[in-house]
């Protein structure tokens, strides 16, 4: 959680960190760090989602940065930078691919003669899906680098931060 609130708090692009806590919540949550908009949100900027893709990864790479190994806990982080990197390629036209939505569609309901079994309309060729999986990769690359480069550079406060949430469990953003 450590490495999640540093990194949202190093970037210039993120909502504030409100607070990070050790204390399991849920299911599979061993703890979490909770941003807060300062604003009401409708639209984001590529700059934005990169931020959230570093963010995300946070707590992973600082797991393999103090103890050279990682965990099963990134799970759900890994699932939803993953949807944000494919959204960002698929939906938004923000890679090298150019301003194209290359989102797979289904064929209507009406069509199908109730929809139980949709086929899925790709509007796209093989070579195309490579050069999209290549793109999502990229982003992920790129994200986990920059979170490395923050956490090497900020690895006392990152230690710092992990000894404080151990000591107290929750810190707020003060």
């Amino acid at each position: 959680e450590s490495g999640h609130a540093l990194v949202a708090y190093s970037l210039p692009n993120t909502d504030p960190v409100h607070k990070v806590s050790i204390i399991p919540r849920s299911m599979g949550a061993l703890g979490y760090m909770l941003q807060r908009p300062v604003g009401d949100r409708y639209l984001m900027t590529q700059c934005e989602l990169e931020s959230r893709l570093q963010v995300l990864f946070g707590g992973t790479v600082a797991e393999e940065l103090i103890f050279g190994d990682v965990s099963t806990g990134a799970q759900n982080d890994l699932e939803r930078a993953s949807e944000i990197a494919r959204a960002m390629v698929m939906d938004y036209g923000m890679s090298r691919l150019g301003r194209v939505n290359y989102r797979e569609g289904s064929a209507s309901p009406f069509m199908t003669g109730g929809g139980v079994d949709l086929q899925r309309e790709r509007s796209h060729s093989e070579q195309t899906a490579r050069e999209i999986d290549q793109e999502i990769k990229r982003y992920i690359d790129e994200a986990i680098e920059k979170v490395r480069h923050i956490l090497e550079e900020r690895r006392v406060a990152l230690e710092a931060l992990a000894a404080q949430l151990i000591e107290k469990e929750v810190i707020d953003a003060d």
